[in-house]
């Protein structure tokens, strides 16, 4: 959606963002934009001078209605100063009237990127949720989930960089925000920058910001993500996809505290707390020679680490709760609980989308249900036959029970808990089989697509050149720009 009362600007705009084949709405003020935004928009480009509602307390309203939209004000020239501390307060970015169409095609593209991205990270709790139950957004009573809660009450309020590391799904971004929120840079700006959005070429320049003539299209001064992020804290999601040469740049701000604008010679310091996530074993990246071991050690001064939810199966009746209470009032549903047999299956599931998935599952089973009570036959099907694949003890023959890694069952509300167990090695098979097909062929139709660009591809796919590169290695998939 593009908000600005000049028509004539609109107009550009809109037919550029068309032609990339995006869908757009224009809005001739503030107050018309708020009435016209839904969940369906994903970016608001908006000026900040305009009649009966102004762009800033637009995009605070509109974040307050759609935390996940992504912000991007449209600025005129000599406007940087309240630009920037509008992305300070939680617009994604911002672009100058008049700025090279490439440049703005970019900032666009890495807002839906962003936004795509948190559609597919576990959201936060809604409502209040006990302590004995959960805190920073996080529900469970797993042990493992009670170490990270005592670590970020540790380490919150101090300087340190912190390594947070797990698979998708589990709640990094939550951990992050957590540390920023109960520490005493919690009144200064959070930024987040999602280092596989970023392209090679660009992340520098995003990182450190650039000066006015450091290249074409750069036609006015732009700070970069750690001088918007100075006194408060940065968050360098999927740190695992930083190319190896940035890789050497940012061990010095984080050794340093200080850099240079791409096209700049003054050295700028900053006073900026990291915080970086991946999903990877950053180790094993580094035995590889795709991440510097010098740089692993300077990020991992605190490691947190959390747990996938197969991990943790008592948690699973909390949170099947919590997406409950979430969703009735969302789809104005009035589920009221959750049968033996059906918790029994999600129990034995093992969640490779961790709490994302959960959440997923539950909305879509809520949604469809006819009853007040969920039963197996309203779970999706494929869950269902994960959940009943036998395991080798069953074949076996034992009845022995599954035990928690205390040797004992436990206990939520009614069911009793128990490790889900593993599908056996041939449904594992099948899944990994089914996964490699369908991304063999969609990566071999992206570079059918793009005559057989990678980078375009890439692009495409919505992934780093490097992870695709990856893929196309494992897939046996031949690389022609190499």
């Amino acid at each position: 959606m593009i908000a600005d009362d000049e028509p004539s600007l609109r107009k550009v705009l809109g037919s550029l963002l068309r032609r990339q084949g995006y869908e757009v709405a224009e809005a001739r003020d503030g107050e018309e934009a708020l009435a016209l935004l839904s969940p369906q928009v994903s970016v608001l480009i908006t000026d900040l001078r305009m009649p009966k509602l102004d762009g800033m307390t637009l995009f605070r309203r509109a974040l307050a209605e759609h935390p996940d939209l992504k912000v991007i004000i449209w600025t005129a020239y000599g406007r940087i100063t309240e630009s920037v501390e509008a992305v300070k307060h939680g617009a994604f970015d911002y672009i100058e009237k008049g700025i090279d169409n490439e440049l703005l095609l970019q900032v666009v593209r890495k807002a839906i990127s962003s936004y795509e991205l948190d559609q597919k990270s576990p959201r936060g709790t809604v409502g209040p949720v006990p302590r004995s139950v959960g805190r920073f957004g996080l529900i469970g009573t797993a042990p493992a989930l009670q170490q990270t809660f005592s670590l970020i009450e540790k380490v919150a309020d101090t300087p340190s960089t912190v390594l947070i590391s797990g698979e998708s799904g589990t709640g990094k971004e939550l951990v992050a925000r957590a540390l920023h929120e109960h520490s005493s840079r919690k009144n200064e700006a959070f930024i987040k920058i999602n280092c596989a959005a970023i392209p090679k070429t660009l992340m520098e320049s995003e990182l450190f910001g650039y000066e006015k003539g450091a290249f074409t299209g750069a036609v006015s001064q732009k700070p970069g993500r750690f001088e918007l992020a100075d006194r408060g804290t940065l968050f360098l999601d999927e740190i695992g996809e930083l190319p190896v040469e940035m890789q050497v740049k940012l061990l010095r701000v984080l050794q340093e505290s200080e850099f240079e604008r791409v096209g700049g010679i003054r050295t700028l310091r900053v006073d900026v707390r990291v915080i970086a996530a991946t999903n990877r074993e950053l180790l094993k990246e580094v035995a590889l020679g795709n991440f510097r071991e010098e740089l692993y050690y300077r990020l991992n001064v605190v490691p947190i680490s959390l747990p996938p939810l197969r991990e943790r199966p008592q948690d699973i009746p909390l949170l099947v709760r919590h997406f409950i209470g979430r969703f009735n009032e969302r789809l104005r549903k009035a589920i009221t609980d959750v049968s033996p047999e059906a918790m029994e299956v999600l129990l034995r599931y093992p969640f490779p989308g961790n709490i994302r998935e959960l959440e997923n599952i539950m909305e879509r089973t809520i949604l469809l249900s006819e009853g007040a009570v969920i039963g197996v036959r309203d779970l999706p099907p494929a869950v269902v036959t994960v959940a009943a694949a036998p395991t080798p003890l069953q074949n076996a023959g034992s009845a022995a029970p599954a035990a928690t890694a205390t040797g004992q069952a436990a206990s939520s509300g009614p069911w009793t808990v128990v490790p889900p167990r593993p599908p056996v090695s041939s449904l594992k098979e099948i899944v990994r089989q089914e996964t490699e097909r369908v991304e063999r062929e969609m990566i071999q139709k992206a570079l059918a697509d793009t005559g057989g660009n990678v980078t375009q591809a890439a692009r495409q796919l919505r992934i780093s050149r490097k992870s695709l590169q990856t893929k196309m290695k494992e897939l046996g998939l031949r690389d022609k720009e190499q």
